[in-house]
């Protein structure tokens, strides 16, 4: 499956967790698949605990993982740019 469909998978929905990114509009939040898995919860131990929960939607988690750690990354270069051209223009 590719990026985009994978993507499409997680949601957002102002009801559900204050609109935390969840998983095709479930009560399961992105964060707590990331915190199993961080935890030692294998792929299979979370697929046997939501019996809808696919493959595919742990997959897309740590693509949206990805993707948000990314634009973090971007983000913090960019404000150090910012940072040290405001310092070089004052010298």
């Amino acid at each position: 499956m590719d990026e985009q469909k994978l993507l499409e998978r997680i949601t957002a929905n102002s009801q559900i967790f204050g609109g935390k990114p969840i998983i095709r509009g479930r009560r399961l939040a992105v964060e707590h698949i990331l915190g199993m898995l961080a935890a030692g919860d294998t792929v299979e131990t979370l697929l046997e605990a939501y019996s809808w929960l696919e493959a595919e939607d742990i997959e897309a988690c740590l693509l949206y993982a990805r993707r948000i750690e990314n634009l973090i990354t971007l983000l913090v270069v960019l404000l150090v740019v910012v940072l040290l051209g405001h310092q070089i223009y004052q010298i």
